[in-house]
């Protein structure tokens, strides 16, 4: 058991002050440390310095980190351009990310904050450096393939690592699926995947709607995709459409990643079965995609959560500046109000879209907790100031444990 004193402490919607926290793997109490050493007179106590403040950890929710070897070798400003550079590359880029190179993406993450990940992983490389990371891990493994001949084969390989992420026993860790997106998958893969999903209740994503290119191709086989399918794959039509593709997961709450260019019906879809957004600004900005329109999306009552993608589409894996990014994306939202939903979108919200008991600072959660050492005492406007000024962030703890501590 321990108690941490912090001068301030961040809950979704209050800053409270002159209180600590008890905790074992999970928040016990949050009262007066007067209150906590006589309930808990063994336990440890850390009392930490004039405007310490005590939040949750960070929860990035979608990250390649197969790909994270990436710095110059992918072309940037065009979808399409992007992925023909990512296929160009792609053997360079994969051979060129071993475990090393995973491994120091994810402690990169985690000293910025972050102390859970989803990680989407297309080729299960990726698996014994998530199994061994230090935070929480969301394992998506990924399945893509939109030809109907190579189905059973392509879903042999999903299986068989699907399987190998279920070997993994340790706490923190979650055996997940992902669906790459409509034009990739074909529905008879994405039917028996759906089938495991349900049947062994796992976590669940994929992408939506990211591009222009997704979108003609889906609507009208027509657009820059068209010459991509017909060149690589002998494909002239989408293997659904978009409805068709939402259809699938009725009934089955699903994070969606991107969705910049869906439609009206596609968002009363989304809504009615209450998905969730990944919205990762920096990778649109980059790939050309533009900006989701989250203004839309709380109007549809559709949650959403901010995440950083890979290093494919992105020049570091830290939610501070991809919140930041967003703030000054989103120009037509009040400010404030965009940047408390921007903590709350890698903190609690994030962690109910993945069913994770973490992402608050309250009893009965897991004790995932950031220690930042503000410079002055903080005021109504603390969550502009937190995506804003890179507050040092001094401990780290993931379920209870110090991942760490510097003076």
């Amino acid at each position: 058991m321990q108690i941490i004193t912090p001068d301030y402490i961040l809950t979704p919607d209050t800053l409270l002050s002159n209180m600590s926290v008890a905790f074992d793997k999970t928040i016990r109490k949050i009262a007066p440390l007067e209150e906590l050493t006589k309930e808990f007179p063994d336990a440890k106590i850390t009392k930490l310095g004039k405007n310490s403040l005590l939040m949750p950890g960070l929860i990035n929710a979608h990250v390649h980190i197969e790909f994270s070897a990436n710095k110059t070798e992918l072309s940037y400003g065009d979808f399409i351009s992007w992925l023909y550079s990512v296929i160009e590359n792609r053997e360079e880029l994969i051979n060129g990310c071993d475990d090393g190179c995973m491994a120091k993406a994810i402690d990169a993450m985690l000293e910025s904050g972050i102390t859970t990940f989803g990680a989407i992983s297309s080729h299960g490389m990726d698996l014994e450096v998530c199994a061994n990371a230090p935070q929480n891990v969301v394992f998506f493994n990924e399945l893509i393939g939109s030809q109907a001949t190579m189905a059973d084969a392509l879903f042999g390989d999903f299986l068989a690592r699907v399987d190998a992420s279920k070997g993994v026993k340790r706490e923190g860790f979650y055996p997940a699926v992902a669906i790459h997106s409509p034009y990739s998958v074909h529905p008879i893969l994405i039917k028996k995947a759906l089938q495991k999903v349900k049947n062994e209740n796992l976590k669940l994503t994929a992408h939506f709607m990211e591009s222009n290119a997704e979108r003609d191709w889906l609507d009208k086989n027509s657009g820059d995709f068209r010459d991509f399918f017909e060149n690589l794959l002998k494909q002239n039509s989408a293997v659904s459409d978009s409805s068709e593709f939402l259809e699938h997961f009725n009934g089955q709450k699903t994070l969606l990643t991107h969705v910049v260019k869906a439609n009206e019906s596609e968002l009363k879809t989304l809504s009615q079965n209450k998905h969730t957004v990944i919205h990762c600004p920096i990778s649109n900005r980059l790939l050309g995609n533009g900006a989701l329109d989250l203004a839309k999306l709380d109007e549809h009552n559709i949650r959403w959560v901010c995440a950083t993608d890979g290093l494919s589409s992105n020049y570091e894996l830290n939610l501070f500046e991809e919140m930041k990014i967003a703030l000054f994306m989103h120009s037509n939202m009040p400010l404030l109000d965009l940047a408390k939903k921007l903590i709350k979108s890698v903190t609690i919200n994030a962690a109910d879209a993945l069913g994770l008991n973490c992402g608050e600072i309250a009893e009965g959660k897991n004790a995932d907790m950031l220690v930042l050492d503000l410079d002055r005492e903080p005021n109504d406007e603390l969550a502009i100031h937190l995506i804003l000024h890179r507050y040092n962030i001094s401990k780290i703890y993931i379920n209870g444990t110090l991942r760490k501590c510097s003076l």
